[in-house]
């Protein structure tokens, strides 16, 4: 690889880095995609970005299903590896289309990515984890080739607050987690967030929040709307944050 491109959720930015992929890149030049760029506030845009760039890397903010941030993507993979070319004539070789891998973990978006770059449908792509099972080399222009890859998790996820983040955000299979677990802890992030608040329940289920606690307002929930069932008021809740009916909110902002 000449430069490798890690795929991250803008929702969960720190959740969705492998722990080992800084050892991984060692000296390899990395740009860092924030995709679902629609489901966060320009508030959380800009904290990152400046984040990021404060550790002098390169962030670009995407949207891989319509296509925003792709352009950009591919003239800065361009830009950041042409130091390959480079040294190459240095050497008497001809130059080659710069080598950009594709990495992150499962359902970030990587497929969807490289499709709306190419402007046609490449990789398999959908709105779950584990669609893309093998590597797979796609050539954008002459000058630039793509590399697709499988989504990559930690064989164990130690840290269970990135966890639940990536189950609440669907970056991981649904087999993994307890619907009802992951919607209560979801209840009680988005109540305590300054954007969303308990009154964004109240006006969305039309039953108060008597409590902080996420499992009591899930079970009443499921007294109100699905006869008793927990599992479907979870899932319901679940469905509405990643559909944005609570507003787009980021799950993480960068630590201070």
């Amino acid at each position: 690889m000449d430069v490798v491109i890690e795929i991250r959720d803008a929702r969960i930015p720190l959740s969705t880095s492998h722990p080992k992929m800084d050892s991984w890149l060692g000296n390899r030049k990395r740009i860092i995609v924030l995709n679902r760029k629609d489901m966060i506030s320009t508030e959380d845009m800009n904290a990152w970005a400046t984040y990021f760039g404060n550790q002098g890397i390169k962030v670009v903010f995407s949207n891989g299903q319509l296509g925003m941030g792709t352009m950009k993507l591919g003239r800065m993979a361009k830009s950041v590896a042409s130091v390959a070319n480079t040294k190459r004539k240095e050497k008497g070789l001809l130059p080659r289309p710069v080598r950009a891998g594709i990495v992150g973990y499962p359902n970030v978006g990587k497929s969807s990515l490289i499709n709306r770059l190419l402007k046609r449908r490449m990789c398999p792509a959908a709105p779950r984890p584990g669609v893309t099972r093998e590597l797979k080399w796609v050539r954008f222009g002459t000058d630039l080739e793509l590399l697709d890859s499988p989504g990559i998790l930690p064989m164990r996820i130690s840290d269970q607050t990135s966890a639940i983040k990536l189950a609440i955000c669907d970056d991981i299979g649904e087999r993994s987690y307890d619907f009802a677990d992951v919607a209560a802890i979801l209840v009680q992030m988005l109540i305590r967030h300054p954007a969303v608040g308990s009154e964004a329940f109240r006006r969305r289920y039309k039953i108060d929040v008597d409590s902080e606690c996420g499992k009591t307002f899930v079970t009443k929930l499921s007294v109100h709307l699905f006869n008793g069932d927990t599992s479907q008021a979870a899932f319901r809740i679940l469905s509405d944050y990643r559909k944005g009916k609570f507003g787009w909110v980021a799950l993480e902002r960068p630590p201070t």
